[in-house]
């Protein structure tokens, strides 16, 4: 009897849990809501240089990694380098995109800039900004921007219209672009330099691709090198110098060989064909690990991650020989956030 009154209990604590299905989602929304407006601050992280990955993947689709994006948060400036669609994660990761400072590019393939359109306009209309968001990148960086905002033009008209001065002053829409000619191999060319924050550019290998370039950024004693996408270079090397921490793209070849022997068992010439070209363009696992231990970084975080990882023990597979070779790596997902104190050798992994 006992046990039929608590079946009967718990049949009818399901069924007015589903009708209520409606009130309760409501209320879980405006909670969430909640809690993510109110952490929309960079204030919490501590004084030094972050890295969020706001997209850790490639083009190939991924349910945590999404297109590459990487938020730098330097004191309390945020820069954003390449704009995938991973900047649509900005906001809930609590990085507001109306305080973007600047955004960097490293090379134009549609994965690094398909965002930018959709990244501009949340960060003019979410900090009501006044002026465009600046965007700098090697040369031709100018002809993308410029096609954004042809795009972007109409969108512009409709939301001032709709919204006003107060919230989309028509001076702040769209981006403008600055652009420098890439630097030879161990040369290095200035970009931006203020409030103690400086980031340099450096030339990368991901031929036919070119101009592609890397970053580093430094703000007060710690530093931060982003690869962008390359094949194994001696010049990322060359800069990640005992840097704090090395971001880097990575390919594993073995899996993308699999990915094309599929493919071609299945007849799909077109996609085995992509398989076989792509990995001379990148970096695999254990050669981004070998330059870490070769320029004594402290701390690896691995982004670009291709192919996805969606079974279990697959990213294993993926990372197959890397601690050997440097354990101290992180392999990132979306959110993935490492933080470097200022006056410390401190690396924080969250």
């Amino acid at each position: 009897m006992k046990k039929l009154f608590l079946m009967g209990s718990i049949f009818l604590f399901v069924v007015i849990l589903y009708q209520q299905r409606a009130p309760l989602s409501v209320e879980i929304m405006k909670r969430a809501l909640d809690a993510q407006f109110s952490s929309l601050s960079l204030i919490d992280l501590p004084d030094g240089l972050s890295a969020v990955l706001c997209g850790a993947g490639s083009p190939m689709p991924s349910k945590n990694r999404s297109g590459p994006c990487i938020a730098v948060i330097a004191g309390e400036t945020l820069f954003i380098v390449d704009a995938g669609d991973g900047v649509g994660n900005l906001n809930g990761l609590g990085l507001p995109a109306g305080d973007i400072d600047t955004v960097f590019l490293t090379h134009f393939h549609s994965d690094h800039i398909d965002g930018l359109g959709q990244l501009a306009m949340n960060r003019w209309v979410a900090g009501n900004n006044s002026k465009p968001l600046p965007v700098l990148g090697p040369l031709g960086t100018k002809i993308v921007v410029e096609g954004f905002n042809q795009a972007y033009s109409q969108d512009a008209q409709y939301r001032n219209a709709h919204h006003g001065d107060s919230v989309a002053m028509l001076s702040g829409a769209g981006m403008i672009a600055s652009e420098f000619e890439v630097p030879g191999i161990k040369s290095e060319i200035l970009v931006y330099e203020k409030n103690e924050i400086s980031v340099i550019a450096f030339s990368v290998d991901h031929f036919p691709v070119s101009p592609a370039v890397g970053y580093k950024f430094k703000y007060k004693d710690r530093e931060i090198v982003i690869s962008g996408d390359t094949k194994k270079s001696q010049n990322v090397a060359y800069f990640s110098k005992n840097a704090d921490l090395l971001i880097h793209e990575a390919l594993n070849s073995v899996l993308v060989n699999i990915v094309e022997d599929i493919a071609l068992k299945n007849n799909r010439k077109i996609l085995a064909k992509i398989a076989y070209d792509i990995p001379d363009y990148h970096t695999t696992p254990i050669e981004v690990a070998e330059t870490a231990r070769d320029s004594n970084v402290k701390h690896l975080l691995f982004y670009h991650v291709v192919p996805p990882t969606p079974i279990f023990g697959l990213e294993a597979a993926w990372l197959k020989g890397v601690e050997e070779i440097f354990p101290n790596f992180t392999l990132g997902t979306d959110g993935t956030t490492i933080s470097l104190p200022a006056n410390s050798d401190e690396v924080i992994v969250n």
